[in-house]
């Protein structure tokens, strides 16, 4: 088993389903988005995290969705960014009445609504403090959001990326489905690609295992779960290798 470490700063990578109640079809649900901004602010408050927070779409809208059948797939991608920029929105507003400074940086010029994303300013935002939410992407299509957390989390010199999912961690099986599914403690990148399991896209777990950059899944509604995991707590899975002290 790979040793936790505390982590510094960290990348966030929430799905668009995350956003919506898992027994109404899409949407956003504000109850969960505002405990989402509760537990982030806990977090801000007590330890001191530099935070960046990358959102999926699929809530409202998805390149590669059924939704898009017979869409070109440019147009349909480019929908799938405005979709997390929704979502980005709807996080920043919680975020705030939480009392936690936020900036939205989209890959997309939306100069009414968000900065441009610029990395020296994120890197910026983070040692002032802020949360910074990435959306739209990488702001070309065929690249998912999963892709879009490995590259952002690089490009801040994040020491891990936090996938949080609606399980406790990684399995062998689908736990939902079969009652004998195992949790993995730790695996490896290769394993992940080999076994085909569903932590991030192939692209997203190949970048970062060439640039050896952790991640750890864990449960997100779970209170508390989020500074458990920054703190070094044995929470979920973690892939890859040891996470290193910021």
């Amino acid at each position: 088993m790979a040793a936790r470490l505390p982590l510094h700063r960290v990348l966030l990578k929430l799905s668009g389903e995350a956003f919506s109640d898992p027994r109404v079809q899409g949407g956003i649900d504000p109850t969960i988005v505002r405990q989402v901004a509760r537990e982030v602010a806990e977090l801000q408050s007590s330890d001191g995290t530099e935070l960046g927070i990358v959102v999926g779409g699929g809530n409202i809208f998805r390149g590669n969705s059924p939704a898009a059948a017979g869409m070109d797939r440019s147009s349909a991608d480019h929908m799938g960014m405005l979709a997390t920029t929704i979502n980005a929105l709807a996080l920043q507003d919680a975020l705030e009445k939480a009392g936690v400074e936020t900036r939205v940086q989209t890959a997309i010029a939306m100069q009414e609504l968000a900065e441009p994303y610029i990395r020296r300013r994120a890197m910026r935002h983070l040692e002032k403090g802020r949360v910074v939410i990435f959306a739209a992407g990488l702001g070309v299509p065929y690249f998912t959001t999963d892709t879009t957390a490995a590259q952002r989390a690089l490009e801040i010199e994040a020491d891990a990326i936090l996938k949080g999912t609606q399980v406790d961690g990684v399995y062998d099986r689908d736990p939902k489905s079969d009652p004998e599914a195992r949790r993995y403690e730790h695996i490896d990148f290769l394993d992940v690609l080999n076994q085909g399991l569903k932590v991030m896209d192939a692209t997203a777990i190949s970048l970062c295992m060439d640039n050896a950059l952790p991640i750890v899944v864990f449960e997100l509604l779970r209170e508390g779960n989020i500074r458990r995991v920054v703190r070094g707590d044995d929470v979920g899975t973690l892939v890859g290798a040891a996470v290193p002290v910021a």
